[in-house]
């Protein structure tokens, strides 16, 4: 099913060396109580175009949230900076909740300030490797290539190791034949321009969802680099999963350009697990981006004060393919005159006005899109 045209040139290297596309993965994130993240960025950055895929987990990481985020992402390792001088303390924990996720055979790699005495006792736990604030940057970039395995099922009490897998492999068209899919009962789309807070969105009916006693699996696409194969997927940051833990669901993935071909495959296996609901988040999409809505139930499209003038309004593309909208940064100037100009096309479809960032009208969004 995947395509035959000839692939980039990192993604084709990485084919002659034995692996697959979308490869290698890593979760970046820091543990305890460090708020700087400047450091972390530029390795996330510079791991990006060494095609490298980043899922970065943001600050003030648990060992709990970044286990979590390992097994949904289905990662080849973890990358835990630590500045704080709780690594004696964290990072055995950070194991435990390897093995306590389903998990433990993805490995842990820990850098920052670590005294040479602790290093051993480290080792000695499980850590796979640690980096020293002298570690140059190809080091831990060989060091990341180096934990790609050849895909294959994983066996793990926990579904949703099992689910993350499934996903990878479908991902990189190589699910067996003959697993199992159904599609959940409710497929909704979010999708809009760059910079609209879909994510922040997306994130605030995760909540939602999880304060009303649901479960809910959320699958968000990100742009992968068609020079390098690499992608710095960071969406999931938005979510607080030291809140939530594990009753939200959520994958990253990137593709290049719409490459939704093997979405269908993932929603069934997703259904398949137990989830009713499915909320897909599209990457940053323009006018003309709206394949989305053929692997949906519903797609609501988000717009913000100051997207242009009532002839974009106009334009064929991404707004027809609405069942609704929602006006999001509600609180910035304009937000009167979008939602007037939203009325002269919407045609009875329904128009919400959010702020994400504090939660107004996210109820009221959930409702209307899983009703």
């Amino acid at each position: 099913m995947r395509s035959t045209a000839e692939p980039t040139t990192a993604i084709a290297k990485q084919d002659r060396c034995g692996d697959l596309p979308h490869r290698p993965r890593v979760l970046l994130g820091k543990m305890g109580l460090d708020g700087h993240d400047r450091g972390v960025k530029l390795i996330a950055r510079v791991m990006r175009d060494s095609g490298i895929h980043v899922i970065y987990s943001g600050l003030w990481q648990t060992p709990r949230s970044l286990a979590i985020g390992a097994r949904d992402e289905d990662v080849d390792c973890v990358a835990a900076s630590m500045m704080s001088n709780s690594h004696l303390v964290l990072v055995p924990r950070l194991l435990n909740e390897m093995k306590a996720v389903g998990r433990a055979d993805i490995p842990v790699n820990v850098g920052g300030i670590i005294p040479q005495s602790d290093v051993q006792g480290l080792l000695d736990a499980g850590v796979a490797r640690i980096y020293h604030t002298g570690t140059s940057m190809d080091d831990i970039v060989d060091s990341v290539r180096a934990t790609v395995k050849p895909y294959a099922p994983v066996v793990s009490s926990a579904r949703e190791a099992v689910l993350a897998r499934q996903i990878s492999m479908a991902h990189a068209a190589s699910l067996p034949a003959g697993t199992p899919v159904k599609r959940p009962a409710r497929v909704v789309g979010i999708t809009g321009s760059p910079g609209a807070g879909k994510s922040t969105l997306v994130a605030a009916m995760a909540n939602e969802a999880v304060r009303r006693g649901q479960r809910i699996a959320v699958v968000a696409f990100d742009p992968m680099s068609p020079i390098t194969g690499g992608a710095l997927l960071g969406d999931r940051l938005r979510v607080d999963f030291n809140a939530v833990d594990d009753k939200v669901f959520y994958r990253s993935l990137a593709i290049v350009g719409e490459d939704y071909r093997s979405l269908p495959e993932i929603i069934g296996l997703i259904g398949a697990a137990g989830f009713d609901s499915l909320i897909i988040e599209t990457v940053g999409a323009g006018q003309n981006d709206v394949a989305i809505r053929q692997h949906v139930d519903r797609t609501a499209v988000v717009v913000v004060p100051g997207m242009g003038d009532s002839v974009q309004m106009d334009k064929a593309g991404i707004l027809e393919i609405a069942d609704l909208f929602v006006a999001n940064k509600a609180d910035h100037a304009g937000e009167a005159k979008l939602v007037r100009e939203l009325l002269d096309i919407a045609g009875g479809r329904p128009i919400l006005e959010t702020i994400a960032t504090e939660g107004k009208g996210v109820v009221e969004l959930l409702d209307a899109l899983l009703k």
